[in-house]
């Protein structure tokens, strides 16, 4: 199930909030569970055993480690094999055997085609959190299995994030306040989320599929660069509409989920990058795999190091696939350039570092799309000699109607320079929230959405397969 679905926006959501207005407070997490349970099993029924293991195995493994203190470093361990072959055996089986049969040059193994359950990156992390944490010695151990339940099946952002760590949560699990201010809020923002998702994204990925759909020696220039910044800006609305959609789920029932992004393409260096994109999976790397292995802290050549692996990591959490692996690194080495002395240069001259930043971001898009390194290269050609690359079966125009380019223009506005505008030459823009205005804005936004989907079913989402 979909947030931007039919289903998810006349049926499911409407019970579950009314619902959670007429049952007792005691009730409220039992409800939201089940909602949750019921919300993953929509789509995969069979892995709702799966979840069930994540959530009675981790907290089955904090409780050991509460009652038996010699052993925690076992538990964590333990831990650590259960969540990460959770997730290897899912997500990672058949890339390990066909990279087997690609040396051995032969069907050694036979695939298993085992299909990726939804979100099991995103929630098996938040149980490796809970773990960690506690390992730490940040909180008690949770003795009711409901709140851990509900913390790592919480459907508003299971399937996609963002990821939550326990402790900025936990509270909120046992005393958090359902208030109408609150409610408005989060209705306010799913809409706005849905929004981006639904009138910028959508629209940007049926021409940015149909030109990825091509063989590259039928892309021109103009068209791969079209491609590649239509993507760029399909990703970020997709995946920060859903953030937006999650965060204003969690407060409609009274939670409050930190940010996950922060205007990422306004950035001046790729470091600042990663400080706005996917806030939840970088804080969550740095706190488990980076500060580990040693940070900053053991000399220059070791935190080169310790980088390098973390970005790999991160790659690599984002699909089964050797792309996914040189794109992380990619932005890990773009990282290592900067720190070993180019990030002087570039805030020296801001514009400069705008452009630096987002043409790269670009290029490592062009590979996540692609998922091959020799059609990204092709379209990376494309990128930088346009001018060798001027004949083809297409232009831009066959891709991209008025409407498109409409919302391509609209997409670059709003990914941060429009707001900056608006705060400068309107300073108390702030206090429309809540207005008439606002509420009028809000609910064209929302008609035009469901207008949309009505009318459209092409309602892909990127974050689904990792």
């Amino acid at each position: 199930m979909v947030f931007s679905s039919m289903f998810f926006l006349w049926v499911f959501l409407p019970i579950v909030l009314i619902l959670s207005r007429v049952v007792p407070k005691k009730g409220q997490n039992l409800l939201l569970l089940l909602a949750s349970l019921f919300f993953y099993a929509w789509g995969e029924p069979k892995y709702i055993l799966l979840m069930l293991a994540a959530i009675f195995g981790n907290y089955l493994i904090v409780l050991l480690m509460d009652r038996f203190s010699r052993i925690k470093k076992l538990m964590l361990f333990l831990s650590v094999v259960f969540n990460v072959g959770m997730l290897g055996v899912f997500k990672y089986t058949d890339f390990f055997i066909g990279l087997i049969n690609d040396i051995a040059k032969n069907q050694v193994i036979e695939p298993k085609n085992i299909a990726l359950p939804i979100g099991i990156s995103f929630f098996t992390f938040q149980a490796m959190s809970y773990v960690f944490d506690y390992y730490r010695g940040e909180y008690q151990a949770e003795k009711n299995p409901l709140n851990v339940a509900l913390y790592i099946s919480f459907f508003p952002q299971l399937i996609a994030g963002p990821i939550v760590k326990y402790r900025d949560i936990r509270n909120q699990l046992s005393n958090r306040a359902v208030t109408g201010e609150k409610t408005v809020e989060g209705i306010r923002r799913f809409i706005y989320g849905l929004g981006k998702k639904v009138l910028i994204a959508n629209t940007l990925a049926y021409a940015v599929d149909q030109i990825y759909a091509l063989e590259p020696i039928h892309i021109t220039g103009p068209v791969a660069w079209f491609a590649a910044a239509g993507y760029m800006l399909q990703i970020y609305y997709d995946f920060s509409g859903y953030s937006d959609m999650a965060i204003g789920l969690g407060k409609m029932f009274g939670f409050d989920i930190l940010e996950n992004f922060n205007y990422p393409y306004i950035s001046t260096s790729i470091r600042e990058f990663w400080r706005r994109w996917h806030i939840s999976l970088g804080s969550w790397f740095r706190d488990y795999v980076y500060i580990p292995m040693g940070g900053n802290r053991k000399g220059e050549a070791r935190t080169c190091i310790n980088l390098l692996i973390v970005f790999a990591v991160t790659g690599f959490w984002h699909g089964a696939a050797l792309a996914f692996l040189f794109w992380g690194l990619y932005h890990g080495i773009l990282q290592l350039i900067e720190r070993l002395g180019f990030r002087k240069v570039i805030d020296k001259v801001k514009p400069l570092g705008w452009v630096y930043t987002n043409l790269a971001v670009m290029i490592g898009w062009i590979l996540f799309r692609t998922e091959s390194v020799p059609y990204s290269l092709e379209m990376v050609k494309r990128i930088f000699a346009p001018w060798h690359y001027t004949e083809g079966a297409f232009s831009v125009r066959e891709f991209a109607g008025n409407y498109t380019i409409l919302i391509f223009v609209l997409g670059i506005l709003l990914m941060g320079p429009l707001q900056a505008l608006v705060k400068r030459l309107f300073p108390k823009a702030e206090k429309l929230k809540g207005s008439i205005a606002d509420l009028v804005f809000c609910c064209l936004i929302f008609a035009v959405s469901v207008f949309s989907l009505s009318a459209n079913t092409y309602n892909p989402f990127i974050y689904f397969r990792f």
